[in-house]
């Protein structure tokens, strides 16, 4: 048994002293009182937008996690452009991608109606984000809340920190185990791309110059996505139930039709092949663990107390 030099020691109290501290801070009552009707308002307007374009669940998941990667859930990803910073809309993981923002922007104003200055953006997407996967047919959390909203935004961590449509699995480890993942909550938390489309720029090097790919699905990529050209033209990232959030993507990627590189790379000889396979067979286990792993990405680096402030418009700051 190893034993801890004392400053390794120090520092793993004063990390699990932090987390203690920031889930003490973040709870799943937090709105009880000060806006009672905060969660059914937001689910009213998500349920109503994800069936009005199922899609649109996809996005608002997206918009959960590409925010929670960049300087913690605090909902910078929505800030719009200013005088003194670029923010991270037009960063290469959300530029002509990144969508959802006007259902965000609904549902704030209706919040902004029943109970001004309370419920932050930050909040309203890691809600919004839970509110879409069980739309579609997968599984619910408690979303522990609380967290406030940032005062700026940074171009360059959005573009350092989302993992790439273009990673391979060493890549993809490291940039999960950055923010604290393990390999097993990477692959689940990869298996959101059970939903939502891919711009055909994202796949096209796969489609047309991989080996581990099916080969009628290649075909069929390259029907929508020539060799150049038509770069926007979308297609599903689990083409067996698209508009379902199941595990299809992982029984795709068993089948080598993962559509991009980074999705397949989760079953391509390596580390992670057992965990993709196991969920491609347990569709109840890979929800369970999906919803586990989601609220832990929900929590990392929240703003709490009085740092940030609460928007009243979720695309510039007060």
């Amino acid at each position: 048994m190893a034993v801890l030099r004392r400053p390794e020691a120090c520092f793993l109290l004063v990390f699990f002293l932090f987390l203690g501290l920031v889930s003490a801070q973040l709870s799943s009552d937090y709105y009880s009182k000060t806006c009672p009707k905060a969660l059914s308002t937001i689910r009213s307007v998500i349920s109503d937008a994800v069936e009005k374009e199922h899609r649109m669940g996809a996005s608002l998941l997206r918009l959960h996690f590409h925010d929670c990667f960049v300087n913690g859930c605090d909902a910078s990803i929505l800030l719009d452009d200013t005088s003194t910073f670029t923010g991270e809309k037009t960063a290469l993981a959300n530029s002509k991608s990144a969508r959802g923002f006007e259902v965000i922007d609904t549902v704030k104003s209706k919040l902004e109606s029943l109970c001004p200055g309370v419920v932050s953006c930050a909040d309203i997407l890691a809600v919004a984000a839970r509110d879409s996967v069980a739309v579609l047919g997968g599984p619910s959390w408690v979303v522990q809340l609380g967290r406030r909203d940032s005062t700026t935004a940074s171009l360059d961590d959005a573009n350092n920190d989302i993992p790439s449509p273009l990673m391979d699995l060493s890549d993809l480890v490291s940039a999960f185990s950055n923010k604290g993942f393990t390999d097993k909550e990477m692959v689940v938390l990869s298996g959101a791309h059970t939903i939502g489309q891919a711009r055909c720029s994202t796949f096209r090097t796969r489609a047309y110059n991989e080996s581990n790919i099916d080969a009628s699905f290649a075909t069929s990529l390259k029907s929508s996505c020539p060799s150049t050209g038509d770069d926007d033209n979308l297609s599903p990232l689990d083409t067996a139930s698209p508009l379902a959030f199941d595990n299809g993507f992982f029984k795709g990627l068993v089948d080598n039709k993962g559509l991009l590189h980074s999705d397949q790379q989760l079953f391509s000889g390596g580390s992670t092949d057992s965990q993709v396979t196991a969920y491609s067979n347990r569709p109840l286990t890979f929800a369970a663990d999906f919803a586990k792993a989601i609220v832990k990405m929900g929590n990392l680096s929240p703003l709490t107390g009085t740092s940030g402030q609460i928007r009243t418009n979720c695309r510039k700051i007060n």
